[in-house]
């Protein structure tokens, strides 16, 4: 069996960071709303700015998945979700 290139790798490796990041945007999401609740505006907009920045993350990490082959993840399958209380 041969080895397997970068792209096979990549294949693999960039639903998994996809999915990865999207969970913590929705934990991003949580815990600005509970910085709101709590009147803690500006730690809130911070947690927010995050959120958006990894969202453009995903949306390039999603154009280098189709560069490399692979079909973009679809956006209702997951594996796993991480909580961080």
């Amino acid at each position: 069996m041969d080895a397997k290139t970068t792209t096979e790798k990549l294949q693999i490796l960039l639903p998994h960071w996809i999915e990865h990041n999207n969970n913590h945007e929705v934990e991003f999401r949580k815990w600005a709303a509970s910085a709101r609740a709590e009147g803690a505006e500006r730690l809130a907009k911070l947690l927010e700015q995050a959120t958006a920045s990894m969202a453009t993350t995903d949306e390039i990490l999603k154009k280098a998945l189709i560069e490399a082959g692979g079909a973009a993840p679809d956006p209702h399958h997951h594996h796993h979700n991480h909580h961080h209380n």
